[in-house]
C-alpha cells in the first residue's frame, strides 16, 4: 500500500475509533433505555480490549499501533455506566470496575499470564460479538443497538488488517472481528427493517 494511502487509512481508523461508541451512547441516552444491548457482550468486549492494550504495552509495541484503544475503552466504560444506570444496577458497575482493575495488574505478574491472555483474547472478543448476536436473535428486536457504531467497528477492523500481516495471532484476531462485526451490523439492520414493516 502506498505510504500516503497507508497514512490516510491510519488517520481515518483513529478518527473512527475516537467516536466509535458515540452513536450507541447517543441512542441509549435519547431512549433512556438500553433495550437491544447485551451487558455481557460489552463486558466481554471490554475484557478483550484491555488484554489487547496491556499486551501491546507490555511488549513495547509502537504507540500508534494501540493509541485508539484507551479512547475506545473509555467509551465502552461510559456506555456500560449508562446501561447500568438505566437498568438500575449502578452498584454492580463498581464491582465490575474493581474486577477489571485487579485483572489489569494481574495480567503482567508473569510473562506466561499475558501471553495466555492474548491467546485467549480473540476468543473473548469473538464471544462478545456472539453474545450480542444471540441477544438480538432472542429478542428479534435491535432496540437501541446502533448500526452506525457496528458499521464503524467493521471499518476499524478492516483498517487494521493491512498493518498486522507480520503477527499471525493479531491478524487472526482482526479477521475474526471483521467477520463478526459485519454479522452483527447485518443482524441489527435486518431486525430494524423487520420492525418497520410490521
Amino acid at each position: 500500500m502506498a505510504p500516503g494511502l497507508l497514512g490516510l487509512v491510519h488517520l481515518t481508523a483513529w478518527a473512527v475509533c475516537a467516536v466509535i461508541k458515540l452513536p450507541q451512547l447517543v441512542a441509549v441516552l435519547r431512549a433512556g433505555s438500553a433495550w437491544g444491548l447485551s451487558v455481557s457482550s460489552l463486558l466481554l468486549e471490554l475484557a478483550g480490549l484491555l488484554v489487547f492494550l496491556r499486551y501491546q504495552i507490555y511488549y513495547g509495541y509502537p504507540l500508534e499501533t494501540y493509541l485508539e484503544y484507551p479512547v475506545v475503552i473509555a467509551q465502552v466504560v461510559i456506555l456500560l455506566c449508562c446501561i447500568m444506570h438505566f437498568n438500575g444496577k449502578v452498584r454492580r458497575a463498581l464491582f465490575y470496575a474493581v474486577i477489571f482493575w485487579v485483572g489489569w495488574y494481574m495480567l503482567t505478574l508473569k510473562k506466561w499470564i499475558i501471553d495466555l491472555a492474548m491467546n485467549l483474547c480473540t476468543f473473548v472478543s469473538a464471544a462478545s460479538k456472539l453474545v450480542q448476536l444471540q441477544h438480538l436473535w432472542e429478542t428479534k428486536d435491535s432496540g437501541q443497538a446502533s448500526a452506525l457504531t457496528w458499521g464503524m467497528s467493521v471499518y476499524a477492523s478492516a483498517s487494521k488488517l493491512h498493518t498486522t500481516w507480520c503477527e499471525v495471532l493479531i491478524l487472526i484476531r482482526f479477521i475474526v472481528m471483521l467477520i463478526l462485526n459485519i454479522w452483527v451490523t447485518a443482524t441489527i439492520l435486518y431486525y430494524r427493517k423487520t420492525k418497520k414493516t410490521d
